[in-house]
């Protein structure tokens, strides 16, 4: 069976790379998200996000269909500025206290460019990542694969999807009350 990937035009295929898209600009936004969620700056990894993005932590394997499968996370546009307020409350009993956290990013990839709803094109990134979580009774490290669709809004780079892959998702996972 085939499915549209989430987030994506019906049959879109990557394509060749957009045009107007630099290399380091895009790692440096790469390295701005990670950084905003390890800082715990909700307010400005938040504004990263496009109205139309799409958040989404698969469980099961990297190919499984969100809207057939349970997922760690999968959230809309909407649905990530709930999570944001939730986490801002103080009252995340899972984050308190808020772990420390650092993400190292690498083997970043521009993959291409894939059609978006709107008929433009966004820029598909590819990276791996390894994140270390330090919490008050344990650390854990969460590693993976995540794909990025990246967007220029009112020239700025912004964030319209973000699939994060970890290497054993088809296994039970700790609490991840964090932003991987």
């Amino acid at each position: 069976m085939t499915t549209t990937e989430p987030g994506t035009q019906a049959n879109s295929q990557l394509t060749s790379l957009p045009d107007g898209w630099d290399y380091f600009e895009v790692t440096q936004f790469l390295y701005r998200e990670a950084r905003l969620a390890d800082e715990n700056d909700y307010d400005g990894w938040e504004a990263l996000w496009t109205d139309d993005a799409l958040y989404w932590v698969p469980s099961g394997g990297a190919d499984v269909d969100p809207r057939r499968n349970v997922a760690i996370i999968y959230d809309n546009r909407s649905r990530i500025a709930t999570r944001m307020k939730q986490v801002k409350t103080g009252k995340r009993y899972a984050q308190s206290p808020p772990s420390d956290l650092r993400h190292i990013i690498g083997n970043i990839e521009l993959l291409g460019g894939r059609e978006n709803a709107a008929g433009g094109v966004d820029l598909e990134v590819g990276a791996n990542f390894l994140a270390y979580e330090s919490r008050m009774r344990e650390n854990q490290l969460w590693g993976g694969r995540t794909t990025y669709r990246l967007r220029r809004v009112d020239g700025e780079i912004r964030l319209v999807y973000k699939k994060v892959v970890l290497v054993d998702n088809d296994k039970p996972i700790p609490t991840m009350a964090f932003l991987i």
